[in-house]
C-alpha cells in the first residue's frame, strides 16, 4: 500500500490495522482490516472484487470484443475497421484507439497472425504496456525534512473530498501523522466533511471561516504542520467548473503560497477525476496539468461505470501516473492502481464462463 510514497520516503511496512469508517453521510462503513502482508489467502477476495467492480467495463471492451472476434476466420481490413469502431466507443478516444489499431496491424503482419483470437492478446498487451510506461515509480521530489505536502484538486462532484479522508486514511495505517487543510473554503458542506473524515480516522482538521481567503488558510495550514511536525499534509481546494479561470488563477496561487512555507512543496498534486464522466475527464487533466502540473491521479466510480478503457486512455495521452483507482464505497476501496492487476482484472472471464454471442 502507498508504494509509490513509503518505498521512497519511509521505507516500512504498513502494519494491518482496522480500516477508519467513512462519514455515515457518504458512505457505508468498514470494519474490515486490510490484508496483512504476506498473506496469499486474502489476495484472490481482493482481486475478485476489483473483477465485479469492474464488471460494466468489461462488457463494453472485452465481452464485446469477443463476440467481435467469435466465428472469425480471418483478419482482414472489414475486421479492422470494425474493431476500431469498438475501441473508440469504449472510451478509449480516437488516438489511442488508432495507436491500438496500428499497434496491432504491425504484431499481424511481423508475426504472420491468421486467428483473429489472436488479436485480443496483442490489445491487452499494448494497453498494459500504456499504463506500465505511465505508472514507473515516479521521481517524487521529497523534501530532506519536514512534512510530505500533497495538493488535491479536481472539479465538484468527483469524489475529491471523500478521496482525501481514504487517502488520510491509508497514511494513517501506515503509521504517518497527518493534516488535513480545508482550503475549499467556498462550500462549508466541503469543510464539514472534511472535519468529518478528520474525527473518523483520528486526523487533525485545519480550517478557517466559511468565505475566508483560500490561500491564508492554506498557509497557515501548511505552517502548522510543519511547526507541528505531521508527516504528510493533505490539502483540500475548491472544485468549481475546470473551465473557470477565476478557479485555475486561484489554484496556480495556492501552488504558490505552499512554496512560501517550504520551497520544495507541495511535492504531489493530485488530480481526482470521476471516471464516468469519460472524455470529459481526460479534457479536465489536461487543463488541470497545463495550470498547476498534476503529478499524480486518482479516478473514482470505476465501479458505476462502462468508461473503464479512460485509464488507458489518459495513461497514454497525459503519462501521469495513476495513484488510486476508486471502486466501491467502502474505504478499503480506494485501492493502490497496479497495471498489470487492473489489465488482468479487465480481460478476465466471468465465474459463469459464458461463451460470447456473435454480434
Amino acid at each position: 500500500m502507498l508504494g509509490w510514497f513509503k518505498k521512497k520516503f519511509f521505507q516500512q511496512e504498513e502494519p494491518a490495522v482496522t480500516a477508519a469508517a467513512p462519514p455515515a453521510e457518504q458512505e457505508a462503513a468498514s470494519s474490515r482490516p486490510p490484508p496483512a502482508a504476506g498473506v496469499e489467502q486474502q489476495k484472490p477476495s481482493m482481486f475478485k472484487r476489483l473483477q465485479e467492480r469492474l464488471g460494466k467495463s468489461r462488457d463494453t471492451l472485452v465481452h464485446r470484443l469477443d463476440r467481435l472476434l467469435l466465428g472469425r476466420k480471418k483478419i482482414d481490413q472489414e475486421l479492422y475497421d470494425e474493431l476500431e469502431e469498438l475501441l473508440i466507443t469504449a472510451d478509449l478516444g480516437v488516438n489511442t484507439a488508432l495507436h491500438l489499431l496500428e499497434t496491432a496491424k504491425e504484431r499481424v503482419k511481423r508475426d504472420q497472425l491468421s486467428d483473429p483470437q489472436a488479436l485480443k492478446q496483442v490489445l491487452r498487451e499494448q494497453i498494459l504496456a500504456f499504463l506500465l510506461a505511465s505508472n514507473r515509480p515516479a521521481e517524487l521530489v521529497l523534501p530532506e525534512s519536514g512534512p510530505f505536502v500533497i495538493m488535491v484538486v479536481g472539479v465538484n462532484g468527483v469524489g475529491k473530498t471523500t478521496s482525501i479522508g481514504k487517502i488520510a486514511a491509508k497514511f494513517v495505517k501506515s503509521g504517518q501523522s497527518v493534516l488535513l487543510v480545508a482550503g475549499d473554503t467556498f462550500r462549508a458542506a466541503a469543510i464539514d466533511q472534511l472535519k468529518i473524515w478528520g474525527e473518523r480516522t483520528g486526523v487533525e482538521v485545519h480550517s478557517g471561516l466559511p468565505k475566508a481567503d483560500p490561500s491564508s488558510v492554506v498557509f497557515d495550514g501548511v505552517a502548522k504542520g510543519i511547526a507541528k511536525k505531521y508527516d504528510v499534509i493533505i490539502i483540500d481546494t475548491a472544485g468549481r467548473l475546470h473551465t473557470s479561470v477565476n478557479l485555475m488563477e486561484e489554484l496556480k496561487k495556492i501552488r504558490r503560497v505552499i512554496g512560501k512555507n517550504m520551497p520544495s512543496a507541495p511535492h504531489e498534486v493530485m488530480l481526482v477525476l470521476d471516471a464516468t464522466t469519460g472524455q470529459n475527464a481526460l479534457s479536465q487533466a489536461k487543463l488541470f496539468h497545463e495550470a498547476v502540473g498534476v503529478t499524480g491521479l486518482t479516478l473514482t466510480k470505476l465501479d458505476g461505470t462502462a468508461k473503464g478503457g479512460i485509464v488507458a486512455n489518459i495513461c497514454h495521452e497525459l503519462k501521469i501516473p495513476v495513484r488510486f483507482i476508486g471502486i466501491g464505497e467502502q474505504a478499503d476501496d480506494l485501492r493502490d492502481f497496479d497495471p498489470q492487476e487492473f489489465v488482468d482484472a479487465l480481460f478476465s472471464r466471468d465465474d459463469a464462463g459464458s461463451e460470447p454471442q456473435p454480434i
